[in-house]
């Protein structure tokens, strides 16, 4: 590069949503991730609990093109093994690659998580999370030279809507509703407190989801036990025109091998399927999950189109 191409860093502001937005569409493109959001979802994102915008993203511009950007987001609470975990998001423009931004980026982002999460969690370790993209993806020998290495696969997942019919509906499962959020919260925090790399979701986190302009609350089921103690839910968001995205199926622990979560994702696939307005249903799967939850998601027409890798180092205490 020579100085007049030379890339400039800066934070991410919700003025750069719509530059961002374009960016993220070409990476899925030139990856094959599919995943991409519109402006107004990274605008949440920005503002989100726990988020300073101005130290924890980077855009990389050159001139007014957004050629990179770099993202980070630290757990406010410890993971089942006791970990703090810190997850570095971004990606660079095809055409800008093989010219040290990936490394610039990274260079900001590991001290920023190391720093955040030394304050949040003083004493413990730090599991830094990248994603390594698809079989053969440039991001995977990037981090490998990093330190980084596979530490988890997830397979995504889809099914046409309506499609052929699920089976029947369970009569457990019910529409969620707004007063029912933090006991979702608690039940989800129960679901996933065995789950590989997840961590529990405090009452400020658990309102940017349920807040958030992509949730589709309509299609949210949920099992409650008589007293009202959410015990299974199925939470859905749209991102792409026509495209419904299953975030989460949870089930407590003490609730497991009863059909909960089977009667939440049937009923919410009926009532996307009922609705008329989706052309998919997506979502991903842990690889390893001792559940056996991608048996379930077969089981209801779910096929799977793509597995991704997450990459992990673990960083001691003080290093």
């Amino acid at each position: 590069m020579t100085r007049d191409t030379d890339p400039t860093f800066r934070p991410l502001t919700l003025q750069d949503t719509p530059a961002w937005s374009a960016l993220i569409r070409a990476l899925a493109a030139a990856d094959g991730t599919g995943e991409t959001y519109e402006p107004d979802d990274l605008a949440e994102e920005l503002v989100q609990a726990g988020v300073d915008a101005a130290a924890d993203t980077w855009g990389v511009w050159a001139g007014r093109t957004l050629v990179a950007y770099g993202q980070v987001h630290v757990s406010t609470a410890l993971t089942a093994e006791g970990l703090a975990r810190a997850h570095l998001g971004g990606g660079v423009h095809p055409r800008w690659r093989g010219r040290g931004i990936a490394t610039a980026l990274f260079e900001r982002m590991e001290p920023r998580a190391l720093g955040i999460a030394g304050r949040r969690h003083p004493g413990a370790a730090v599991q830094l999370s990248a994603s390594g993209g698809i079989d053969g993806a440039e991001a995977r020998t990037f981090l490998a030279g990093r330190g980084y290495a596979p530490a988890r696969w997830f397979t995504d997942m889809e099914r046409p809507l309506p499609g052929p019919p699920p089976g029947p509906l369970d009569a457990r499962a019910e529409p969620y509703e707004d007063a029912l959020a933090e006991e979702l919260r608690l039940a989800h925090n129960d679901a996933f407190s065995t789950h590989w790399g997840s961590t529990a979701r405090s009452p400020e986190a658990w309102a940017d989801l349920v807040g958030a302009r992509s949730a589709r609350k309509d299609l949210w089921r949920v099992v409650r036990e008589p007293g009202g103690r959410i015990l299974a839910y199925c939470v859905v968001s749209q991102w792409r025109e026509g495209v419904l995205y299953v975030d989460l199926v949870g089930t407590r622990q003490e609730a497991r091998g009863r059909g909960l979560a089977r009667a939440v994702l049937l009923g919410a696939v009926a009532a996307a399927a009922a609705d008329g307005a989706w052309a998919t249903m997506e979502l991903t799967v842990d690889t390893a999950n001792p559940t056996r939850a991608d048996a379930l998601y077969r089981s209801v027409g779910f096929v799977p189109v793509r597995t991704q890798a997450a990459f992990a180092r673990t960083v001691p205490p003080g290093a």
